[in-house]
C-alpha cells in the first residue's frame, strides 16, 4: 500500500485507477483498508475542487414542490 495525498490531477487519476482495481476487495483485507483510505482521499480532493456548498433553503423547497398546472 503506497498511500499519499492527492494534490494533482495525475495523483487523482492514479488513485481512481487503483480504486477500480481493488473495488471488490475482501472486507477486512489490506486491499479493503487501502480502498477505504483512497476513497476518503478522493472524496476530499473532489470536495476541494468542486465544492457544492449549501443549498439556498427557499430555492431547494421550491424545487421539491410538485409542479401544478392551474
Amino acid at each position: 500500500m503506497n498511500i499519499k495525498p492527492i494534490r494533482t490531477e495525475d495523483d487523482y487519476k492514479t488513485a481512481c485507477e487503483r480504486i477500480d482495481e481493488i473495488f471488490h476487495a475482501e472486507p477486512g483485507s489490506k486491499d479493503d483498508d487501502e480502498l477505504d483510505v483512497l476513497v476518503t482521499l478522493v472524496d476530499a480532493y473532489e470536495e476541494k475542487l468542486f465544492p457544492l456548498g449549501k443549498p439556498n433553503p427557499i430555492e431547494w423547497s421550491l424545487s421539491c414542490k410538485p409542479q401544478t398546472h392551474l
